[in-house]
């Protein structure tokens, strides 16, 4: 029998049992490396994206639908997406999966905004907890075998938080978006357990 199988299943008498996967620090600097490598390439093109493809429209009209728009649904589905290719995971391991790809995620792009961008190294630092909490949302969605809902959710807070980032006046929306997304991460945390994730389904 294969070795990950072995680790998979038990056998008691006339009885087999699935073990429940539980991560360990090697696959969970993975999925922390996983979001790093995610984010560069994302980062760059969203940073470049309004200066090339939208140019041919005003420039503000652009970093609305760049930066505001598009940029929440697809870096939320970015961070997500390897989640979905996880099995016999409990919903506290796939929360923890999620706020370390999302983690790496806001570690990479604030290097990149810092170091690239001289974006100043204040500004960037609550998006990195940020994008750790927003794709835990996300995780937490799909041990709860609710994936839309609250992808959704996060994108709403990605869009406040980036829509407020545009104006001098959207420190209230960023902030908002930021404790919303901090707690909601700990409250979605603290409601996962050690219950063993069969199957999911998309809404």
């Amino acid at each position: 029998m294969p070795k990950f199988q072995e680790n998979k299943i038990e056998y008691k008498g006339n009885k087999v049992i699935i073990k429940p996967h539980r991560p360990k620090l090697k696959e969970k600097l993975f999925f922390l490396l996983s979001g790093i490598i995610v984010s560069i390439p994302m980062t760059l093109l969203f940073g470049t994206l309004t200066s090339n493809f939208l140019g041919g429209i005003s420039f503000i009209f652009a970093d609305v639908i760049s930066i505001v728009i598009f940029t929440p649904f697809i870096e939320e589905f970015a961070k997500a997406f390897p989640l979905f290719y996880r099995h016999g995971e409990t919903q506290r391991s796939i929360f923890v999966l999620g706020f370390l790809v999302g983690l790496g995620f806001g570690i990479s792009e604030f290097l990149v905004y810092v170091l690239l961008y001289g974006v100043p190294l204040p500004v960037r630092i609550p998006g990195i907890l940020f994008h750790a909490a927003s794709t835990s949302i996300v995780a937490y969605g799909i041990a709860t075998k609710r994936p839309i809902f609250f992808y959704l959710i996060a994108v709403g807070l990605h869009f406040l938080n980036n829509f407020s980032a545009m104006f001098d006046f959207g420190f209230i929306g960023i902030f908002t978006a930021n404790i919303g997304a901090y707690y909601l991460s700990w409250h979605f945390y603290n409601l996962t357990s050690e219950q063993f994730i069969e199957s999911f389904k998309l809404i």
